[in-house]
């Protein structure tokens, strides 16, 4: 690790990374979060209902169509996440989980 990398732990970066993607992709569904990080469609959904909520974090599912997975994630509250710090930080971010860079929307 170099001087200005940032010594993270995984589970709190999936964590952080998921609540970006939701945010940042066009249409945040299941496929298109497990296609930006290589994740299973399980890993992403335990974030989503388990890890996030204990920060505050507020994610709805928007449906759309008639079967229950058509629709998208929406952001409603980064809760005690800080947007400001995951875009700053999101190359430490996406290393400590060893993600394909070229697969995140960068930051606006």
């Amino acid at each position: 690790m170099s001087a200005h990398e940032v010594d993270l732990n995984p589970t709190i970066c999936r964590r952080l990374l998921i609540t970006y993607l939701i945010e940042r992709l066009s249409r945040p569904n299941n496929p298109a979060l497990e296609e930006a990080t290589g994740w299973p469609r399980r890993t992403i959904q335990d974030v989503i209902a388990k890890g996030l909520p204990g920060h505050g974090t507020r994610v709805e599912f928007v449906q759309q169509g008639v079967r229950n997975n058509d629709g998208y994630y929406a952001l409603k509250d980064w809760g005690s996440i800080d947007r400001n710090w995951v875009c700053a930080h999101l190359a430490d971010i996406v290393r400590v989980l060893d993600v394909a860079p070229e697969q995140i929307p960068a930051p606006e």
